[in-house]
C-alpha cells in the first residue's frame, strides 16, 4: 500500500524540537514514573514502562537515571507524585488538538494550556471534544528496506498493515496490544526500525496552507514546550514543502 506518512513527517519534527529544548530528559523521567505507578516496576509485566524505556534509551539516558525514576514511580524511593491529564481543544481552521501532561498542579498546568491556546488563535476545548477523532496505533518506521520482507514479517506477526511512503520510507501500522508482538518480531528478523511508537492517529485530516501553518505551528510549539506537556496530537495536514518553509 503506497501513502504518505504525515505522522513520519511531524514526529521527526517534534524529535527535533523536543532535542532542540533539552526538556526530552525531564518528560521522560515523569513518563517513567507514571507507566512504573501503573503497572509496577517489572518491565516484563508493564509493556508501558517497556515502552518509555525504549524511547529513554533512544534518547541516550543513563541507567541509574531511569532505575531511579522506575523505584520512584514504584515507590521504592521518595518523589513527586504526578497526575495523567489530557487536554483539548481547537487550532486554526477547525483543527483538532489533544495535549497529553503529567501534573503536580493541575490548576497550573490547565492555566498554561488555556494561555497557549488563547494566545495563539486556538480555543481549549471539554474532555471529549475532540478525542473521537483519534485512534491509538502502534508505528514502526523504517527509513528503507526490503519492503516484502518487512510486509511478510509484520503481517504474520500480527501487524495491521505496512504503508510504503513518496520517499521510500516504510511505515508497519499496529494496534497498542500487539505493537511489541511486531516489534520484537522485526528485531528478531534482522530489520531494525528508525522509530517506533504507540500514538494518537487522526481519523480526518485539515489541510494548511503556509500562512496558516506558521499560525498553528507556534501554537504547537507553545503546547510541547510546556513544561508539563508530554505529547501533542492534532490533525493538522502540513504538506512536506511547507514543513520544509517552517
Amino acid at each position: 500500500m503506497a501513502g504518505h506518512s504525515k505522522w513520519h513527517n511531524i514526529q521527526h519534527r517534534k524529535g527535533a524540537q523536543d532535542a532542540k529544548r533539552g526538556k526530552i530528559f525531564t518528560k521522560l523521567i515523569k513518563e517513567i514514573v507514571i507507566a512504573a505507578k501503573a503497572g509496577g516496576g517489572v518491565v516484563e509485566n508493564n509493556p508501558g514502562l517497556r515502552m518509555v524505556i525504549d524511547k529513554a534509551l533512544a534518547a541516550n539516558m543513563k541507567r541509574d537515571t531511569i532505575e531511579n525514576a522506575v523505584k520512584r514511580g514504584s515507590g521504592d524511593l521518595e518523589g513527586e507524585n504526578y497526575d495523567e491529564v489530557r487536554y483539548e481543544g481547537y487550532g486554526l481552521a477547525g483543527t483538532a488538538i489533544m495535549v497529553d501532561t503529567l501534573t503536580d498542579n493541575r490548576n497550573r498546568t490547565v492555566a498554561d494550556v488555556r494561555h497557549a491556546f488563547t494566545k495563539h488563535g486556538g480555543n481549549l476545548g471539554t474532555d471529549g471534544s475532540v478525542n473521537y477523532l483519534f485512534t491509538k496505533q502502534g508505528f514502526i518506521s523504517f527509513e528503507s528496506g526490503d519492503e516484502d520482507q518487512i510486509m511478510e514479517v509484520a503481517l504474520d506477526s500480527g501487524a495491521e498493515d505496512v504503508v510504503t511512503n513518496e520517499d521510500g520510507s516504510i511505515d508497519v501500522i499496529t494496534t497498542p496490544e500487539e505493537f511489541f508482538t511486531v516489534k520484537d518480531a522485526l528485531t528478531d528478523a534482522g530489520l531494525e526500525s528508525t522509530h517506533s511508537q504507540v500514538t494518537m492517529e487522526p481519523s480526518t485530516r485539515v489541510e494548511l496552507n503556509l500562512q496558516d501553518a506558521e499560525k498553528f505551528m507556534k501554537l504547537i510549539d507553545r503546547l510541547e514546550d510546556l513544561d508539563d506537556t508530554q505529547e501533542v496530537y492534532h490533525n493538522a495536514d502540513i504538506s512536506d514543502e511547507v514543513m520544509a518553509q517552517l
